[in-house]
């Protein structure tokens, strides 16, 4: 089994289109065919189900396609790695961060990293902590920044970052908004406006209430910050958010609420990393500067 073959192997499965995935990796369409040809005759089973509009995986495709991507991250690692060692710093740095990230400024860690690591390439992914876990434990980002939804594994780390209570947020004439402090018993039969279920505040918030025995009905789900704020602003709807959210809730005039009660589920940020053996130098750059800033302050 050759390098090249997993490489075009991955580019079909990301693409899902041959035609595509050629000219990405700038080959031939016909030699990217005869690649995963020849790599399905070696595995003697096939990858993909093949039609006039694009490739899907078959079942023995999606059982390879995680550990080609381990395999080929390796391969990187083991590249930026040898360069390390002399010295120099190059290849990526793939970085996932869920937004508005509580105890880490993503835009100035970059800043200050590709100051003095001029040769990286920085990859950027937002996504959903439950997305960034997975993607981090395959290989495909060399770390995230992102809420804790799960224990450590084999496969995943995490480094701490900040840990916070969450807070309420609601329209300044809502009737709860003389409070001080609430609690999911508070909330029963409210209207939510929240995130989409992979985000860390929606995740530390449906176990919170669940703990609870509150049950809570999300009306109005977003994908961004700026739309919860807007949208509790209009009064659609209270929202429950970590506590760093309240520089930008005073901005849109919205009253912040402690939550008390919530259960044993805090907001916990973390860098979420490979196991140390697995770690990129790229990466461990990126967690020397965040640490070196953490002690500046």
């Amino acid at each position: 089994m050759e390098l090249r073959h997993l490489q075009h192997f991955v580019a079909v499965a990301e693409d899902q289109h041959f035609t595509r995935a050629a000219e990405r990796l700038m080959v031939s369409q016909s030699g990217l065919s005869s690649s995963i040809r020849a790599l399905e005759r070696e595995l003697q089973a096939p990858l993909f189900v093949r039609t006039t509009r694009r490739v899907t995986l078959t079942e023995a495709g999606r059982a390879l396609l995680g550990e080609a991507e381990r395999v080929l991250a390796q391969v990187r690692a083991a590249h930026d790695a040898v360069a390390a060692v002399q010295g120099l710093l190059r290849g990526t740095l793939s970085l996932g961060t869920e937004q508005c990230i509580a105890g880490v400024h993503v835009a100035k860690l970059l800043i200050a990293f590709r100051r003095r690591h001029p040769d990286v390439e920085i990859r950027l992914r937002q996504a959903g902590s439950g997305a960034l876990a997975e993607e981090v434990a395959a290989g495909r980002l060399d770390l995230a920044f992102a809420v804790k939804t799960q224990p450590d594994s084999d496969q995943l780390r995490s480094v701490p970052l900040t840990s916070e209570p969450m807070t309420v947020l609601c329209h300044p004439a809502h009737h709860l908004a003389t409070s001080a402090v609430v609690t999911p018993e508070d909330l029963g039969g409210e209207a939510f406006v929240d995130f989409h279920p992979d985000w860390g505040p929606r995740r530390i918030t449906d176990a919170a209430f669940a703990e609870a025995g509150v049950r809570r009905t999300v009306t109005l789900e977003v994908s961004d910050v700026h739309s919860l704020l807007e949208l509790v602003g209009a009064g659609l709807g209270i929202a429950v958010v970590p506590r760093h959210f309240g520089l930008k809730r005073e901005a849109a005039g919205l009253t912040s609420l402690l939550l008390k009660d919530a259960g044993d589920a805090p907001y916990e940020t973390v860098a979420m990393l490979p196991p140390p053996d697995a770690t990129s130098p790229a990466a461990r750059a990126l967690m020397a500067l965040l640490e070196a800033s953490e002690d500046e302050h």
